[in-house]
């Protein structure tokens, strides 16, 4: 077998062919967009070069064909947040060879030891976690826009060289006819949307600096408390908006606001892998005439909610049913889309998996983020549960002092 590393268009080309043949004949398979790819790679787009360094690999066999690619990367503002510094790989693609993936596996370790590193995460994004996150393991079904899908053996690839479950990640689907909750959800959320002291906006492409602005501000005082908190970086956020405009509905992003002060967020984009999947990877000056036809037809007939944020002193208020209710009118009169995937809540949240299930979500995938400790005798210990109470105990510690 032999490894190249991606450097040109030629290599490029390739680094993209390498997973048709792995899901061929797979209708579960969307081929991610070659372009928002190579924007990962590129450090005139992603924030996440400030302070790191992104590499990938190709991988044939004897016959010259491609078998597999990967990709390593680091960044230090979040390496460090970590009890050894930490990278990641991902854009792992593979056949079904274990030794195959051992070489993918050694390379990336290899490359991610000389910058300083002492672990990998996988597969991961090089960038925020909304996109390009986990391994599946559970639910093989057609997946939202951004969330990974791969073939069941890739389990075994990361277990068999050595990768841990770090923390699991479950995504939710709900009927978005809403049939199921109760009347008195309803009542509930309205009661709440309806207090004077509380406030509704949806996202506004004519306001997009203070709404980007206002989601940093939910962002940072709703994870800070996490033990591996860094705040979000603004020029990621502006970098998502601009990649994603031709995909954002304004009345699906949602702000709540206490008296002018933003306070919880809601993000969902339509699920554009119902498109991709009829593509090839690529929009071009030929198939734009499809995409937009196939727009036109509501062939898109579900979204992903790619976040949502609540400060925690507004946590148990009420304050994520009353978006629903905001969003509600939205869905009645886009009654095309009919499932709403709630993606992702980490099993070291369980307020954010209380949140979907209170709603009506019910479990319909499973994915993993695996960790690789370099020092194979080093205890291995799953990222940390955060407790109920935990931010607002912190924050009344914060008022005290």
């Amino acid at each position: 077998m032999q490894l190249i590393e991606v450097t040109d268009k030629k290599s490029r080309k390739l680094f993209h062919q390498v997973p048709h043949p792995i899901y061929k004949g797979d209708p579960n398979w969307a081929c991610p967009l070659e372009g928002m790819v190579e924007n990962v790679f590129d450090p005139q787009r992603n924030p996440s070069f400030k302070n790191g360094e992104a590499i990938r690999w190709v991988l044939f066999d004897e016959k010259n064909n491609p078998i597999g690619r990967i990709a390593a990367f680091y960044n230090l503002d979040k390496a460090k947040t970590f009890e050894q510094p930490t990278g990641g790989c991902g854009f792992f693609e593979c056949v079904n060879n274990q030794q195959a993936a051992n070489r993918l596996f050694d390379t990336a370790r290899d490359w991610l030891k000389s910058k300083g590193m002492e672990a990998m995460d996988g597969p991961v994004n090089f960038g925020e976690n909304y996109m390009n996150w986990g391994l599946l393991a559970e639910g093989f079904m057609p997946q939202g826009f951004g969330m990974p899908y791969n073939p069941p053996y890739y389990l075994d690839l990361f277990e068999n060289y050595g990768f841990k479950i770090y923390f699991r990640q479950f995504s939710y689907h709900l009927d978005t006819t809403l049939p199921e909750l109760p009347e008195r959800f309803w009542k509930v959320a309205e009661w709440v949307a309806k207090k004077p002291h509380f406030s509704f906006k949806h996202f506004s492409w004519k306001e997009k600096e203070r709404f980007i602005d206002d989601f940093a501000r939910v962002y940072d005082n709703a994870w800070r408390f996490h033990e591996h908190f860094k705040p979000i970086d603004k020029d990621d956020l502006e970098d998502f908006i601009q990649s994603a405009k031709s995909l954002i509905e304004e009345e699906f992003i949602w702000f709540a606001y206490h008296e002018g002060e933003p306070i919880a967020l809601f993000v969902m984009v339509p699920d554009l892998n119902q498109i991709l999947a009829k593509l090839k990877g690529r929009i071009t000056i030929w198939n734009l005439p499809k995409v937009l036809w196939l727009k036109s037809r509501k062939t898109m007939t579900r979204t992903r909610a790619l976040i949502i944020g609540i400060v925690p002193k507004f946590q148990r208020s009420g304050i994520e049913a009353a978006i629903f209710w905001n969003l509600r009118p939205v869905m009645y009169k886009k009654r095309w889309y009919r499932e709403m995937e709630l993606s992702w809540a980490g099993d070291f949240n369980p307020k954010i998996v209380a949140l979907y299930e209170s709603v009506g979500g019910k479990r319909a995938k499973t994915h993993y983020t695996m960790r690789y400790l370099f020092d194979r005798n080093k205890p291995f210990t799953r990222a940390p549960i955060i407790s109920a109470d935990q931010g607002k105990e912190k924050s009344k510690t914060e008022q005290e002092n």
